[in-house]
């Protein structure tokens, strides 16, 4: 298991941007898939973007396809969403996660990562 802190939420404009940060632990970071996710009160925590070890390949949900680009650090045991041209229905509480799958075998969904953050909260206002 690996311990997952996100930073990096707040309130911005429609068009803004944010950087959202996740500090993990552990030595074995480098070895993990690493996703991003979101939720809103009431729905499905939702599939965001995926990052593979190394950080060559990389993979988006449609709704953010182009807006959004995730990074990874492993030299700092982090992971990085930064997030432009927000719109108001990107407001969410946004999580880290860790997946120990293998990239070519992953799916994009919450049951595939089993080390979750805490969350960070994104809001954007119209």
């Amino acid at each position: 298991q690996v311990q997952l802190v996100e930073s990096g939420g707040g309130l911005v404009q429609a068009g803004g941007s944010l950087r959202l940060s996740c500090a993990a632990s552990g030595r074995t970071f480098r070895t993990y898939v690493m996703g991003w996710f979101r939720q809103t009160p009431g729905k499905e925590r939702e599939f965001v973007a995926a990052i593979n070890w190394n950080g060559d390949s990389t993979y988006y949900a449609d709704s953010v396809k182009g807006r959004f680009t995730i990074s990874r650090d492993n030299a700092k045991n982090t992971v990085y969403l930064q997030t432009d041209s927000l719109k108001p229905e990107d407001t969410a509480v946004y999580y880290c996660a860790a997946s120990s799958s293998r990239w070519n075998l992953i799916t994009p969904s919450v049951a595939a990562f089993s080390s979750w953050g805490q969350g960070t909260q994104v809001t954007v206002s119209s």
